[in-house]
This record gives structure tokens, C-alpha cells and sequence, in this order.
């Protein structure tokens, strides 16, 4: 395990809203990724009253090689759950909703109901709330994508995670080009909703790899991208083969920009979730692209 440098040292979690916070999720019997993936940021997030769920249970079908989330077959579908994410959303009084899951392959919809549900959950308890979901791609069912998409989420974010050449190795049963397709699908259903998707660096990636990558979100219309360092969870998970510094994801962010983005969030400890509800403020207005 290589030693990690300066700019990746996050305060130790622990303070007041943390422990309130965890106090909910264990009463309402919820996931968070924050925890179940071992987010670094999970001690300054939790601190600010704000957590990403995770629904579809804990256990995972998949087993990628970034990921530190339990992978297995998982119990049958909790079919409360979207309820009690949405009282917690409640009590918590967030502005701004994050919601992914695990993947469920398992399941003829890979989920796609629950999703749906948690949102509509949300929105009754919560109507002020904006909603973004982080999902699956589903295994490219796209009535599982339609039924997301009827519950018009404010953010549609589905993660790219890397760049094509890494796929076999870091997500075995990914398809770069079905998580294309996916954005392209998502945007066609609500031109005037926003869509998003994630990258990691340090995987072996080449910078023009990762510019051809963003050309092509672009190209499906995908409004938000995230750059964050992969960080390994354990020694049996991909090594990172190199750690990018803080002016390397300046420079990614402003050819993000330059490219067509509405907007890039880049930096050493950016995740999906990081800063979400900024995020959505600044584009809060849902206008169709010109």
C-alpha cells in the first residue's frame, strides 16, 4: 500500500453531527455509501448534517475491483425502505436528497422500482427537496431506466467510473459503451433535467484517454462531471498507480469546461456525491440545452 500524500489527509470523523447522524441511519435501518464504501469525506459530510443512502440492501452482485462495498448475493428487497429513507430525509431536513444503491442484477428491474419509490417517498414527505440518484446501469434495461426517469429526479447520475482500456480489468460488468448509451437515454426522457457521471484517476489512466472520455460525455449530453483520486481500499483491490496533485485536477476541470460542461467538480477527495447540493444550486435552473 503506497503511503498516501499531504493533500489527502481528511479529519478524523467523530464529531456531534456525525454521531447524531449514525444514530439515525442504525434507527431507521438504513445504508449509507459513506460507510459501506469508506468514503474519506465521510467525517466533513456527516459533520455538515448531509449523507448519501444506499439502497437495494448492502450486498452487492458485483464485485469491482475499486470498490470497497460487500459483494454476494444479497436478501430479498426491503420494500419499507423507500419510507423510511424519506423520514430520514425529514428529520435531517436536507435541502438536497442523495440516493444510489448497490447493484441488484438479480433482479428482473435491477432495482429500478425501489428507486422510483424512494423518490416519490421523498417528495411527499419532503416537498421542498430536490432529488438526486446515483443508479446502476441496469444492465441495460431501459423500461428500468424509463421508470427512474418518470419520477423526474432533479440529477440523473450515473457513474463512468474510468476510461474504456481499463474496464475489463477495474469493472468486469460494466460496459462503457452501455453507460454512454444510459446518459444518452436519460437526457432524451427529460431534456430539461440534469445528468451527471463520475471518473476516477490513478487507475493507469492517460490524460488523453480521460479527454476522450469527457468528449464523449459531452457528445450524450451529460451536463456534471466529477474527477476524484482513487483511493484502494485494501490490499486486495486494484493498486492506485499514481497519485494526481491538486493543480492536475484543476487543469482536468477546465478542460471539462472548455469541452461542454456545465459544470466539473474536480479535486484529490471529490466523489459523486461531494458537494451535491452546491451542485444543484448552481443549476437549479432546468432549461433545455440550446
Amino acid at each position: 500500500m503506497q503511503r498516501k500524500p499531504e493533500w489527502l489527509k481528511v479529519r478524523f470523523p467523530g464529531g456531534p453531527n456525525y454521531v447524531r447522524l449514525k444514530g439515525l441511519m442504525r434507527e431507521k435501518r438504513l445504508h449509507t455509501v459513506c460507510e459501506e464504501a469508506h468514503c474519506p469525506n465521510i467525517g466533513e459530510c456527516w459533520e455538515a448534517g448531509t449523507a448519501t443512502f444506499m439502497i437495494l440492501g448492502d450486498t452487492c452482485t458485483r464485485a469491482c475491483a475499486f470498490c470497497a462495498v460487500t459483494s454476494g448475493r444479497p436478501q430479498a428487497l426491503d420494500m419499507g425502505e423507500p419510507l423510511r429513507v424519506a423520514q430520514a430525509v425529514r428529520r435531517m431536513g436536507l435541502t438536497h436528497a442523495v440516493v444510489t444503491s448497490v447493484n441488484r442484477d438479480d433482479e428482473p428491474d435491477g432495482g429500478a422500482a425501489i428507486f422510483a419509490a424512494t423518490i416519490r417517498s421523498i417528495r411527499r414527505l419532503c416537498s421542498g427537496t430536490s432529488v438526486e440518484v446515483l443508479i446502476p446501469d441496469f444492465m441495460g434495461n431501459w423500461q428500468a431506466l424509463a421508470t427512474v426517469m418518470e419520477e423526474r429526479p432533479e440529477i440523473l447520475n450515473h457513474n463512468t467510473e474510468t476510461v474504456p482500456r481499463l474496464y475489463r480489468r477495474v469493472r468486469p460488468k460494466g460496459r462503457y459503451e452501455r453507460s454512454l448509451e444510459l446518459l444518452r437515454r436519460a437526457k432524451e426522457m427529460d431534456p430539461r433535467g440534469i445528468t451527471k457521471t463520475g471518473v476516477m484517476v490513478g487507475l493507469g489512466e492517460t490524460k488523453h484517454e480521460l479527454l476522450l472520455v469527457m468528449a464523449d460525455l459531452v457528445d450524450v449530453g451529460c451536463d456534471v462531471l466529477t474527477i476524484g483520486q482513487y483511493l484502494r481500499p485494501s490490499a486486495r483491490h486494484a493498486p492506485v498507480e499514481r497519485y494526481y496533485r491538486p493543480e492536475e485536477f484543476e487543469e482536468l476541470a477546465e478542460d471539462g469546461r472548455r469541452l461542454g460542461f456545465r459544470h466539473v467538480e474536480a479535486g484529490p477527495l471529490v466523489r459523486s456525491s461531494y458537494h451535491a447540493e452546491r451542485q444543484v444550486a448552481k443549476l437549479s435552473q432546468r432549461t433545455v440545452p440550446a
